[in-house]
């Protein structure tokens, strides 16, 4: 049995995936906590919690924790998102007992130095400023503070300058006190790896106390409208989006199809629309947002400020025009280049071992492989259609950066919907 999952008596799930022919394994620590957990006090404070891990614990330095996986040739790393904070190594089979106790010293024996902390918020609030001159990341911000307006899902993940400037060690502790635990927490590898070997050292390097759970976050509720913004780019960025369904819903790999039959390649309605057709955008894409409780559909395409308003236009025909027929060949497109990504995506170890805690936290499973196949399988047209009419009966949301001028009013878009 290639995957195994084992639950420690604190609570803490242990679970790991033999990938053959590979030499490496990746070992990730899952924290079921993000973004959205923080209160607006809080913002950005798990993403500051993220990078302080890596600064020095009570037996390592910064530089000591770097140094280690250089010489090894390994790769140490760490990302959060809305729901989940996920903590990574990636290195040659032989030193997997390295990347475990690495990993859970950072997570009990970080100490958030005050030097480092002020080091580290100066490079964070350089990471904001560089967000703020990359504009088809900032409209994502300014799309969502539309579609979910004050509460945490329209929070940016980074915070705020000020926030972060004010933020303090023992803020920091609290934060991780509340929130780390060890039933919140999964532990995963991938790769050239026996399960037993693995859970044994798990029980070495961690020794978690389990602790009452009262993490929780508020059910989002979706508002939208609209968010135009003037600002100084040669392109106008543009995100169009509207409501869809939450991980949970069983329409969930229904909403990839509708994104990759709309959006999601060379040969998706958006790209011939726009690009080949009409010329109006270099980039144009669809994606999905699926979270616990609800979910999103959105575009995003930039383009020349003038070519703004019919790029709005020819981007809501294409939402509405999902909800007609779907035809054989491209139902038969989407679901290979699904599975195709799928399965070359599993060729990194990395990858699966953040899988695995990410299923566990947010689906309650792992979903193999297999299993995600023949969901994606399973969904056919009439299923498609009434998700697409769902998705474009909903409130629309639009952000645009840029000359603003000429984007179709946000009436007028939602009447195209309509239509």
């Amino acid at each position: 049995m290639s995957y195994q999952i084992t639950t420690l008596p604190n609570g803490m799930r242990v679970a790991s995936e033999f990938l053959a022919g590979v030499e490496s394994v990746a070992v990730a620590v899952s924290v079921g906590t993000g973004a959205r957990y923080e209160t607006e006090a809080e913002n950005g404070i798990s993403h500051l919690l993220e990078h302080m891990a890596f600064k020095g614990t009570k037996t390592r330095t910064a530089r000591d924790i770097a140094e280690i996986f250089d010489a090894v040739g390994g790769q140490l790393n760490a990302y959060t998102s809305m729901e989940l904070t996920v903590y990574y190594a990636k290195l040659l089979k032989d030193n997997i007992e390295l990347a475990v106790d690495v990993l859970a010293d950072i997570m009990q024996n970080s100490i958030f130095t005050e030097e480092e902390l002020e080091r580290e918020k100066e490079v964070i609030i350089q990471e904001i400023a560089m967000f703020q001159d990359t504009p088809d990341d900032l409209v994502v911000d300014h799309f969502d503070a539309m579609a979910f307006a004050g509460q945490p899902l329209g929070r940016p993940i980074l915070g705020t300058k000020e926030k972060i400037a004010a933020y303090s060690r023992a803020d920091l502790q609290a934060y991780m006190a509340k929130h780390y635990r060890p039933q919140r927490m999964v532990v995963t590898a991938a790769g050239n790896i026996h399960h037993e070997d693995f859970v044994a050292l798990v029980k070495r390097f961690f020794h978690m106390e389990q602790v009452a759970n009262s993490d929780s976050f508020k059910r989002a509720e979706y508002i939208g409208g609209e968010n135009y913004i003037n600002a100084d780019f040669e392109q106008l960025h543009l995100l169009v989006g509207l409501p869809a369904v939450a991980m949970h819903s069983p329409d969930y790999y229904a909403l990839q199809l509708y994104t990759t039959i709309l959006g999601g390649g060379m040969s998706s309605r958006l790209f011939q629309e726009v690009r080949e057709k009409r010329g109006l955008a270099y980039t144009v894409y669809a994606m999905a947002s699926a979270y616990e409780d609800l979910g999103m559909m959105s575009v995003y395409a930039a383009a020349a400020p003038e070519k703004a308003g019919e790029l709005s236009l020819v981007i809501c025909e294409q939402i509405a025009g999902m909800a007609n027929d779907i035809s054989d060949n491209e139902m038969s497109r989407a679901k290979n280049q699904q599975k195709a990504e799928l399965l070359m995506a599993r060729e990194n170890p990395q990858t699966v071992a953040s899988w695995i805690g990410r299923h566990l936290l947010l689906f309650g499973e792992y979903r193999e492989a297999h299993s995600i196949i023949k969901k994606i399988d399973n969904v056919d047209k009439q299923q498609l259609k009434k998700l697409a009419e769902k998705i474009a009966s909903g409130k629309l949301t639009v952000a645009a950066l840029g000359d603003v001028s000429k984007v179709t009013p946000y009436s007028k878009l939602s009447s195209k919907l309509a239509a």
